[in-house]
């Protein structure tokens, strides 16, 4: 008999009981649970750093890519900006030659300085914001208009000989026909960035973030009312 004062052993039946099963995995289970539910929201935090990374590169990037098409569109337009203004300048000194043979043509010489100067503002207001749907819709029509007028006056001044063999007139027609020319390359290169620039931020996902970068609406082209002045320049032969 076990002396006294001292406790009793007491048995369990492990197979019937599991006392001691359930103690020994309840002591090793519990750590290697925690473990698990720290590796667990350790890489779900890791995967969201990753992914947040990877959207902020890519929001840089496409942020850097539109402000980089927006600047080609407004060079591309200074470009063609000049050689408007080039051909807006020359149409006076050339309508002022033609005055002194054509005194009954008075009314066309006017359409053609009214058309010039309807350019001029369109031009002005293009100028403000390159791209912008209305004024480059403006400058458009203008500019179709002036073509139409200059055409107009090159068929009267066919019956003027004299005219057409005045030094002074020849040499405007020709710097007229070169800037011509300049302009249709020009509006060409200018088309080309809009078209550049409108690809980028329709495409997706960039679609999703350029309005939130202040690229919302899509850059114009300047179109012409006659399509086949898109294609070839006005041709100015006195």
């Amino acid at each position: 008999m076990p002396a006294m004062g001292t406790a009793l052993p007491i048995h369990c039946n492990a197979r019937k009981h599991g006392c001691r099963e359930q103690a020994f995995a309840l002591t090793c289970r519990a750590p290697f649970c925690r473990v698990n539910k720290d590796i667990t929201v350790n890489s779900t935090l890791i995967i969201i750093l990753v992914v947040a990374g990877l959207l902020a590169l890519y929001a840089i990037k496409l942020f850097n890519d539109l402000v980089a098409r927006r600047n080609q569109i407004k060079n591309a337009f200074a470009q063609l900006e000049v050689q408007l203004k080039r051909r807006y300048d020359l149409i006076p000194n050339l309508v002022t030659t033609a005055k002194g043979y054509m005194a009954h043509e008075r009314e066309t010489l006017e359409a053609v300085i009214a058309a010039r100067n309807s350019a001029v503002a369109g031009l002005q207001a293009a100028q403000a914001q390159p791209g912008n749907a209305q004024n480059m819709a403006q400058l458009g029509q203008a500019d179709s208009a002036l073509s139409s007028a200059m055409g107009r006056l090159n068929v009267t001044v066919e019956a003027y000989p004299d005219l057409k063999a005045s030094q002074n007139m020849q040499q405007l027609s020709e710097e007229l026909s070169s800037t011509e020319n300049k302009v249709s390359f020009s509006r060409q290169a200018y088309n080309d960035a809009v078209m550049t620039y409108n690809t980028l931020k329709q495409s997706f996902p960039a679609a999703l973030f350029a309005p939130l970068f202040g690229h919302g609406a899509d850059a114009s082209p300047l179109t012409f009312a006659d399509s086949a002045a898109i294609q070839e320049a006005p041709k100015v032969s006195f």
